[in-house]
């Protein structure tokens, strides 16, 4: 496979330039580009996919920032995300290439988008885009720290094997529409204001099918059950979504596929918790231990370390475990792991254990216990 080209060398300007400047960039050569204006060049259709991909990273300002640190490995997946078909990692928001089209395209295809034709005449684009789908897939703590690839099954719709998606039986093809001659629209006027709606012969596609596929029944796609694989990279946490370009619905008549969002979503672990990329581990020690210090092992993400237990330690007391959290998604490094000491009051005691603890109470000093002391001391002051 041949090696990514550099995102601005794409756009054919500088890595200082403007959003003003990409923009001008990308509407010269996606007109140039386009699909409409070269139908079935697939060199220009790599060229624009090529174009759209780099313009919409460099024109959102996180992942621009990302890859002018990390270049391709970051839309790759920095921390071990991404992946064939992935298109990078997706935390919410919306935008992306499409989200602009209308902004683009609206003064140079007559308003609707990409080759969606308008009042200027142009033929329609004959295939409707497939719908973006939304799934959620349960991991474990595990597979969320060290990153992991599960099967998901999703039904869906898909191209149609039979017509390929053209929704034709074989040796027909699609008529242009001669109510609308293919645009897809009409327009009439309405007092002061030009109105345009879509077609009612052909419902806005531009084309007739007068042969349908026996399969799809001329929809150009058939319901099924599809196994997708999916990275889900080191790091990741509870609501974030990975977005799979191009695995949503398919797109009848040969239009795009949607886009497929999958929602994180975390197992409880039996230690462990999580604050953003440090892990919380609590845990039990006695009375004994807390007082006179000690050595204890504890779990971690990888595996039993020992820790010392400081002599007169608190309950609460936080104990940190440099670098063995969660991986920082996005860069380089992990989190550390917290430790926090539970000091467990001695219950269900025998005689001689009470004795010790009654003799014990009968000798301790001040400087045992010093903020038992104080405190009781101030409340005595208070209510003198």
């Amino acid at each position: 496979m041949a090696a990514k080209r550099d995102y601005y060398e794409v756009l054919g300007v500088a890595r200082g330039a403007t959003a003003e400047e990409l923009k001008k960039s990308y509407r010269k050569l996606a007109v140039q580009f386009h699909p409409d204006k070269n139908p079935g060049d697939k060199v220009a259709e790599e060229k624009f996919k090529e174009l759209s991909e780099a313009y919409e990273v460099l024109t959102d300002p996180k992942k621009k920032q990302m890859y002018d640190q990390f270049g391709h490995a970051a839309n790759a997946g920095a921390a071990g995300g991404g992946g064939p078909g992935m298109g990078g990692f997706d935390f919410g928001g919306g935008g992306g290439v499409n989200d602009i089209f209308g902004d683009i395209f609206s003064d140079l295809f007559g308003g609707g988008g990409p080759g969606m034709g308008g009042q200027r005449g142009r033929t329609r684009r004959r295939g409707r885009p497939g719908a973006d789908l939304r799934t959620q897939i349960d991991i474990t703590f595990e597979e969320a720290a060290f990153g992991a690839e599960k099967v998901i099954t999703i039904p869906r719709s898909a191209t149609c094997e039979t017509c390929t998606g053209k929704g034709t039986r074989s040796g027909s093809e699609p008529e242009t529409c001669g109510q609308c001659n293919g645009r897809g629209e009409m327009s009439f006027q309405q007092g002061f204001f030009a109105i345009t709606r879509p077609c009612t012969r052909c419902n806005g596609a531009g084309q007739i099918i007068k042969n349908p596929c026996g399969t799809c029944s001329g929809s150009g796609t058939v319901k099924k059950r599809s196994q997708i694989a999916v990275k889900v990279p080191s790091g990741v946490d509870t609501g974030q979504r990975l977005k799979l370009s191009g695995e949503g619905e398919a797109g009848e008549h040969g239009g795009p596929s949607g886009d497929l969002y999958v929602v994180i979503n975390i197992l409880p672990h039996e230690f462990f918790t999580r604050d953003e990329f440090d892990v919380i581990c609590e845990v039990p020690i006695t009375f004994t231990q807390a007082a006179l210090g000690t050595e204890i092992e504890v779990p971690t993400l990888e595996g039993k370390v020992k820790v010392k237990i400081p002599t007169g330690t608190q309950s609460q007391k936080i104990l940190r475990l440099k670098g063995k959290g969660m991986q920082r998604l996005g860069s380089y490094g992990q989190g550390d792991q917290l430790i926090r000491v539970m000091v467990e009051t001695p219950t269900k005691l025998n005689s001689e254990q009470r004795e010790l603890l009654k003799r014990f109470d009968e000798i301790d000093r001040e400087s045992t216990h010093p903020m038992h002391h104080k405190f009781f001391e101030k409340v005595k002051n208070l209510f003198e």
